[in-house]
């Protein structure tokens, strides 16, 4: 068993410059583990396989190690476990235990109470979807290729297993809507969970088929017009004299209205100059107060009035958010967020599979398939040897019908291989019809003559190379 030693991780390039004999390096996703090796001579940094829980290898420290480096030791901790991994792991368990009570050793007696007979149905129908629920959150958010396409598998066949059982049911109680309360309240579930959510990968699958036939759409309905167009206000054409006079018209009233108002406060101060010389200075100070107190409190209500048919216009406009709506909790936010990025790792993870599949198979036809190719034709040889030392003359080789090469390769006997060409025969011969004759065309002479050569069923000629095999 190797030591494992957690250290923070920003003294890891401090340990890696530092250490001069062999280490090598594992990363998880929450510290890094250091363990060292005699036999390695450069320090190296891998990512560390998950669900690693033991070491196999034995590690001991170099001569040159300062554990001073490390800082301090820490015992080793179990990695953390996927969520999603979880899942997957649970929908397992439950398949499992599914797949010993739909199928048990002894087949189980016909039911003949028709209630519950449903009852078995429904009980099956509610753990299938809660099967289904687990591995299309699963799909959705596991990020390795090899995972996904063996989740995808499974989770069709759950999706047409749960399609069987609505269909029996519906056949059973005549009926497309079920009262399942009772199966509901002993799984202790809620009617929420009974719901089936569309697949998240039906749209992602096929998103660019949508945008397609969006497009397709959008281009047939213009052409159809039934889409309406925005008018644009360029429609209504004026003449210069008219446009000229319509503005002097609105500019003489504009200053006709500012002349009005200037009149006004001059008239209103005129008024109030007078009436200050008839008052005392006491009533003039009250009143002077009072007017500077209404003119800061008309101000103040104005900015709030203005301010608040500001933000009442964005929301219409959709420019900011409407606070009397509920708002999303932040970890929601943070949590979809997550998600996104890890679709956005699902894609980029299966284009690189897809290359790395695409470069392996290459590689493998470079290097090994030479190799590969002079294993097999030394197995072809071998096969026609022992043929020979069999049966004393060179087999022929099996037809493509047959199976071809295919059967060579099957770790057969000659003896056993031909018994089998023999059963194949004899059971295409006893599906045909017999006394039946073909004229077949072979070639024709130098006197323009048809050969015509006239044979019997295949059984013949079966039978003169069986004989001239013995």
């Amino acid at each position: 068993m190797r030591p494992v030693l957690y250290v923070n991780p920003p003294r890891v390039l401090t340990v890696i410059q530092s250490i001069s004999g062999g280490w090598q390096a594992e990363c998880t996703s929450f510290s890094y583990e250091f363990f060292f090796s005699l036999s390695s001579c450069s320090v190296l940094l891998t990512l560390a396989p998950p669900f690693s829980s033991e070491p196999s290898q034995k590690f001991g420290p170099p001569e040159n190690f300062s554990s001073a480096l490390l800082g301090p030791v820490y015992p080793a901790r179990k990695r953390p476990v996927c969520l999603y991994s979880k899942l997957w792991s649970g929908a397992q368990e439950e398949l499992g235990s599914l797949l010993t009570q739909e199928l048990p050793v002894e087949p189980l007696r016909p039911e003949r109470d028709r209630v519950v007979f449903f009852q078995r149905l429904a009980t099956l129908y509610v753990r299938y979807v809660q099967i289904f629920r687990q591995l299309e959150e699963a799909y959705d958010q596991i990020v390795q290729p090899q995972k996904r396409i063996l989740i995808r598998q499974v989770l069709d066949n759950v999706i047409g297993r749960v399609l069987e059982l609505k269909n029996e049911m519906v056949e059973k109680e005549y009926s497309e809507y079920h009262y399942m309360d009772d199966v509901i309240q002993d799984m202790k579930l809620t009617p929420e969970d009974l719901e089936i959510p569309i697949p998240r990968y039906f749209i992602s699958e096929r998103s660019k088929v949508l945008r397609d036939r969006s497009k397709i759409l959008s281009s047939i309905l213009e052409k159809l017009e039934v889409v309406e167009k925005p008018k644009t206000g360029a429609e209504r054409t004026l003449s210069m004299e008219k446009a000229i006079r319509i503005i002097q018209v609105t500019e003489r009233a504009r200053q006709g209205r500012l002349r009005a108002k200037f009149m006004r406060e001059i008239q209103r101060d005129q008024e109030r100059q007078k009436k200050s010389l008839n008052r005392d200075l006491g009533e003039a100070a009250a009143e002077q107060a009072a007017i500077c107190i209404q003119k800061v409190w008309k101000g103040f209500m104005q900015r709030k009035r203005t301010k608040q048919e500001s933000e009442e216009e964005m929301i219409f406009l959709g420019m900011a958010p409407d606070h009397s709506l509920p708002q999303p909790c932040p970890a929601s936010v943070v949590a979809e967020d997550t998600k996104n990025r890890r679709r956005i790792r699902q894609e980029e993870h299966e284009e690189d599979y897809q290359k790395s599949i695409i470069s392996i198979t290459n590689s493998l036809r470079e290097v090994e398939g030479p190799d590969m190719k002079e294993n097999m034709k030394d197995q072809i040889r071998q096969w026609f040897i022992e043929c020979h030392d069999a049966t004393g003359s060179f087999p022929d080789f099996p037809e493509e019908e047959d199976g071809g090469s295919s059967l060579i390769f099957a770790d057969k006997t000659p003896e056993q291989l031909m018994e089998e060409l023999a059963a194949k025969e004899e059971e295409e011969t006893s599906k045909r019809p017999k006394g039946k004759e073909e004229n077949i065309d072979r070639r024709k002479g130098p006197g323009e003559e048809e050969v015509r050569i006239t044979r019997h069923h295949k059984t013949n000629k079966n039978k003169e190379k069986k004989n001239k095999k013995i």
